[in-house]
């Protein structure tokens, strides 16, 4: 297995551009083994793992800028292409406000 920052450490300018949005990218520790297990199948190593995460990332980098997505949660099967990343949205801040408007 991998170092979680070494994993990341390979997609900065993947991070770097969500973080430009206020977007959080966060790694499961079963995807960090899927991502490691995938560069030993294609025996790229880790020069391999920059191309797996732009391959799991590419729709997510076209999605988040100027969205509500406030974290992406990559899974192992998002690495897989099973499923997509996990896109959790930020609340409105109008919803917040009706909401303890309510509560009141």
């Amino acid at each position: 297995t991998l170092p979680n920052e070494a994993v990341v450490s390979t997609q900065s300018t993947g991070k770097y551009l969500l973080e430009l949005d206020e977007c959080k990218l966060t790694f499961t520790d079963d995807s960090l083994n899927a991502i490691a297990d995938l560069a030993i199948q294609k025996r790229t190593g880790a020069r391999g793992l920059r191309s797996i995460l732009e391959m799991t990332l590419t729709d997510v980098m076209f999605d988040v800028p100027g969205s509500d997505i406030c974290e992406v949660v990559v899974t192992r099967e998002s690495v897989e292409g099973k499923s997509p990343p996990i896109q959790k949205l930020r609340e409105k801040q109008s919803e917040v406000v009706s909401q303890q408007a309510v509560t009141v």
